[in-house]
């Protein structure tokens, strides 16, 4: 799709001031139809309450997110599929089968093979129908079982597990390295900083993987779902920041946070000097290892460096 911005006009933009409004974001007084500063501004608001970017620009990831915002469970039929079902249905069901103990992975709002298995397995255990489809029926069972339960979710008790069995070193973990490559200069940059990091963890016996070789660029959906195939320990990212927010971020969207990746963003951002920030982007959401992802400029070998270091101070503090 196109990016849409301050200064466009038309029915999209209706679309997208309509969708917003609903979702408690007024782009008052700007007319309907008219892109003025009230709906950048409501973009914005929207865009940080979901873990993205706030650049008040809509484009594919944001668009996506005004579209799954929409979805109650229960509105409509999900289910895995090729392309895979998006929407805050789909997180609300993952959210409840992991409270009740159905382990269906990150709560990131995409209906995969973890959300499926989970299902499964909750249709099983009550007796209802095992089709793998969640609607009216599935949402009025889990809203039955969910209010007379109140225990953590799976993912935060997966969370909490990695935390808590961390060895006090690095040696013999595998780490997903991965290099930003949005331009030319994010290429080279983010490339300088992964190497660094990289030889200094390997030195120290852990096993990372780079997610690109130097002269290719593949997005960072594939690069996502290449660090899931891997099934590695955890994740670093290297990048420029894009909206001049310097940061080290980890996965939070409106409907979860990852506690072992904001411990892990923690440690990194110290050695850095610089603030700890949730984002919903592929790297972060998309991958079932902890992640994060360091965004500061300039990038340099010097990032690595300090980037390992706040690894490594993760691997040695005391265990609760």
């Amino acid at each position: 799709m196109r990016l849409y911005r301050r200064g466009d006009e038309g029915e999209p933009v209706r679309d997208i001031q309509t969708r917003l409004a609903a979702l408690g974001f007024s782009t008052a007084p700007d007319s309907p139809g008219t892109f003025g500063e009230a709906t950048k501004l409501a973009v914005q608001g929207f865009q940080h309450t979901r873990g993205l970017p706030a650049d008040g620009i809509v484009g594919p990831d944001t668009w996506r997110n005004l579209v799954a915002a929409g979805y109650k469970l229960g509105d409509r039929l999900v289910y895995h599929r090729i392309p895979m079902m998006r929407g805050d249905d789909v997180a609300e069901l993952q959210r409840s089968l992991n409270a009740l103990g159905f382990d269906a992975g990150k709560v990131d709002g995409i209906f995969g093979p973890d959300t499926l298995t989970a299902l499964l397995d909750f249709q099983s255990n009550r007796g209802i129908a095992e089709d793998g489809i969640a609607g009216r029926e599935v949402a009025a069972e889990l809203h039955l079982m969910t209010r007379a339960t109140a225990k953590p979710g799976r993912d935060l008790v997966r969370d909490h597990e990695w935390l808590s069995s961390l060895p006090p070193h690095i040696a013999g973990q595998r780490v997903y390295v991965d290099a930003f490559c949005r331009d030319p200069e994010e290429r080279e940059t983010a490339w300088d900083a992964a190497i660094v990091f990289s030889r200094i963890i390997q030195d120290l016996g852990s096993a990372p993987v780079l997610s690109r070789s130097i002269d290719t660029e593949p997005t960072e959906r594939v690069r996502a779902v290449r660090a899931n195939r891997l099934g590695v320990d955890f994740i670093v990212s290297f990048a420029l920041p894009r909206d001049g927010e310097a940061a080290v971020f980890h996965f939070a969207s409106a409907h979860s946070v990852s506690a072992a990746g904001a411990s892990i963003a923690g440690e990194v951002a110290s050695c850095l000097g610089i603030d700890v920030g949730g984002r919903s982007i592929p790297i972060l959401k998309n991958t079932r290892s902890p992640a994060i992802l360091v965004a500061v400029e300039p990038m340099d070998g010097r990032i690595g460096g300090k980037t390992a270091q706040g690894i490594l101070n993760l691997f040695a503090r005391p265990r609760d």
